[in-house]
């Protein structure tokens, strides 16, 4: 187990005995992801480069007599909720809970009864960042609760169960890439998935010569303030204008001979979503092969696509962009581009391991200068998927117990 988990389980030991006087019955984690590449194509049925990384969040706890409610606190935002088990309307504050809510729910519906139980949250994912910090919360929350009530979901059924709690219970119209890579991260790299048919394809790399280093701007997001939709509507709009069930369908030359039929708007959108699915693609082949300034071209166009056709990027991330293209190859950087969702987060950088520390410092000093803002930096490593820490006999990786 990494050193920064073992310190996460042993913070949220701690927490729940503080907080309630109990010992941990059981202790889930779940990644955060990085999305190497692959940016707003998932919800379009294309491809997605997204790695699980060594940031987790942890949920420790224990059954309890309260009827048909749970206990949880947050030791990340320090406060704590009392939710009813049955079915209720979707919570509306604390926001952070209304992703537990859906993750009882999808349980609920699968006919699996959730008994109550406190548990607390610790978290080194950073909030807002890009980097999935509310996927890695429902996953978590999913893999505990199969601890609770000694089942194991299918991974993808619980890739799903998550999704559809985003979906119904924060309001954010998401695919299903972030809880698929925090269910399903293996520790060799990051996974090629087809969002068409959920097919999951391992993509290793030298991860001790080559490395992602991810640059917080500390610019907070929120997909489920619009904008996310928003971007998702004009993509089903562009996809019926085009006469295709999915921008999945078509080619960049298709894309351009319908510019009139979609107008300037649609025709940004629908470009940079068949042009990222090639790039992803392409990235997917180049990192096997140890052909990393391609793939850092690769990352650059895509980032140019996200701010330019798809305009999601803020100034600050890039800024983090330019300074890190500034430091070119023969400072250490392949590639950057914006990760996550967009509206501020992270960037995310392909470079050398061993100059990954001098690159930080470029960045964090270019950054506060032009900014006024502090940059947060971390290498991330690959990570293994969601697991029970502290299972009992059928804990989840007997996959398949029920579907």
């Amino acid at each position: 187990m990494e050193p920064s988990l073992v310190a996460l389980v042993d913070e949220a030991r701690q927490l729940l005995l503080a907080k309630w006087g109990k010992a941990a019955q059981w202790v889930a984690a779940a990644p955060g992801r990085v999305n190497v590449i692959g940016e707003h194509t998932d919800y379009n049925e294309g491809f997605v480069l997204p790695m699980a990384i060594d940031r987790h969040v942890v949920v420790a706890g224990t059954l309890f007599d309260g009827g048909s409610t749970a206990e949880i606190w947050s030791g990340a935002v320090g406060e704590g909720v009392s939710m009813p088990l049955a079915a209720a309307p979707p919570l509306t504050e604390p926001r952070w809970a209304s992703y537990i809510q859906g993750v009882v729910a999808g349980f609920r519906e699968r006919g699996i009864p959730v008994p109550a139980f406190r548990a607390v949250i610790v978290s080194d994912v950073p909030l807002g960042g890009g980097l999935s910090s509310s996927a890695a919360l429902e996953v978590a929350m999913a893999t505990f609760l199969e601890g609770v009530t000694r089942t194991a979901l299918f991974r993808h059924d619980k890739a799903r169960l998550c999704r559809r709690a985003e979906q119904d219970y924060a309001g954010v119209p998401c695919g299903v890439m972030d809880q698929l890579a925090s269910v399903m991260g293996q520790d060799s790299g990051p996974l090629l998935i087809d969002c068409r048919d959920e097919s999951v394809v391992p993509v290793p790399f030298d991860h001790d010569a080559t490395v992602l280093l991810i640059a917080n701007s500390n610019v907070k997001h929120s997909l489920g303030d619009g904008a996310y939709a928003r971007r998702r509507a004009e993509c089903q709009e562009a996809a019926e204008r085009l006469g295709v069930a999915s921008l999945r369908d078509v080619t960049p030359e298709q894309v351009e001979q319908a510019a009139s039929r979609l107008g300037p708007l649609l025709l940004k959108r629908a470009r940079h979503v068949v042009t990222e699915n090639a790039r992803t693609v392409a990235v997917a082949q180049a990192l096997p092969e140890g052909r990393f300034a391609r793939a850092g071209t690769l990352m650059y166009e895509s980032h140019r696509s996200l701010r330019d056709d798809y305009e999601v990027s803020v100034a600050e991330i890039d800024l983090l962009v330019k300074l890190a293209e500034e430091i070119g190859t023969s400072g250490g950087v392949f590639g950057s581009r914006m990760t996550g969702g967009g509206f501020g987060g992270c960037t995310v950088s392909l470079v050398r391991a061993d100059s990954a520390g001098s690159i930080a410092q470029v960045l964090s000093a270019g950054y506060e200068k032009a900014t006024g803002r502090v940059l947060t930096t971390f290498v991330a490593r690959p990570a293994s998927g969601a697991r029970l820490l502290d299972p009992p006999s059928n804990g989840p990786e007997d996959e398949g117990r029920r579907s």
